[in-house]
């Protein structure tokens, strides 16, 4: 397993080339379905595939975490992804993919892993809205295989959400405020946990925002909102005021969507902030190559929110930090 992510920092010259690599993984035979269903995982935030270690349960942790285990010193949290999911699958999960988001680290329980597939984000399509309800907003993009397998994207950050502490009522506590509904953030996101604390920040600053679920979606409301602006002879920016974008999204990333952005005139002096988890200095530095104005890495409600401010130009005695 080790040479199955051998020299992964060289995947990161994928970024801004709208391709991605997924590392496939199953979770066992549905006994709802009978089927064995393939997932994927962006490989930017694999660490490691090993084998399962010993794990040390802990008190008051939902049904899904199994509890602790010990990585090189820290302790790392183990969410048996099957039960999470509602999969009653027998198989034992032998395999734990160590995976890092937001700064966080954590193992996820796999009965197996299958290979690594690279591919163009345009093959991967918003899932479908039966799907969708099917899976509780579980799966954030899907794309099929040669062999005619659907291959579902997990949305990590919501499994994150539900199984830990990352995200609480504290972490709103300290919004900035500005309480200016004359201004509109759009901003784009594949994962509905993501989008909904997006919307908690801009409500707490008192702002308006719109949202898409990808790239092509945000560049298509843009679009529209470009020609009505020449239609009734105003700058675009006076009706977008700023874009917030993820970087990793189907059918159009955040890189490929800001390039478009920044090379357009009629786009002209809107500030582009990218928002993601994927926090390395690599993709910042492949943001700012395309245009990025500022990276906010997720999910930090206060230096967001900061860092909106600034941007839209709220500063001084306007700034009120929320007690």
């Amino acid at each position: 397993m080790s040479e199955l992510l051998k020299n992964i920092d060289a995947r990161t010259k994928l970024a801004g080339t709208n391709k991605l690599e997924i590392l496939l993984f199953f979770l066992g035979v549905d006994q709802r379905t009978g089927r064995r269903e393939t997932y994927g995982i962006n490989v930017f935030k694999v660490r490691e595939v090993m084998r399962t270690p010993a794990i040390t349960a802990a008190p008051d942790m939902p049904s899904s975490v199994e509890g602790m285990v010990s990585l090189r010193g820290a302790l790392v949290p183990v969410i048996d992804l099957a039960k999470y999911s509602g999969i009653s699958a027998e198989t034992p999960r032998e395999i734990m993919i160590v995976t890092e988001y937001n700064g966080h680290t954590q193992g996820f329980l796999v009965e197996g892993v299958d290979t690594i597939l690279r591919l163009d984000w345009s093959k991967m399509r918003v899932p479908p809205e039966m799907l969708t309800a099917q899976t509780g907003g579980l799966v954030t993009a899907v794309t099929e295989l040669e062999d005619n397998r659907l291959v579902m994207m997990m949305d990590v950050e919501k499994v994150l959400a539900e199984t830990t502490s990352i995200e609480n009522e504290i972490m709103f506590r300290s919004v900035v405020t500005v309480d200016r509904p004359d201004v509109t953030v759009f901003y784009c996101d594949d994962s509905s946990v993501a989008r909904k604390q997006i919307e908690r920040t801009l409500d707490a600053m008192g702002l308006k925002g719109l949202s898409a679920v990808n790239g092509r979606q945000m560049w298509d409301e843009m679009e529209k909102v470009a020609a009505y602006a020449k239609s009734v002879g105003k700058p675009v920016s006076s009706i977008i005021n700023l874009v917030l974008t993820d970087i990793e999204m189907p059918e159009m990333d955040g890189y490929i969507l800001t390039k478009r952005i920044k090379s357009d005139p009629r786009f002209a002096n809107i500030p582009v902030i990218m928002h993601s988890s994927l926090s390395g200095m690599s993709n910042q530095k492949l943001g700012q190559s395309v245009g990025v104005d500022e990276y906010v890495p997720k999910f930090e409600p206060q230096r967001l929110s900061e860092t909106l401010a600034r941007r839209l130009g709220v500063g001084g005695d306007e700034l009120v930090a929320r007690t």
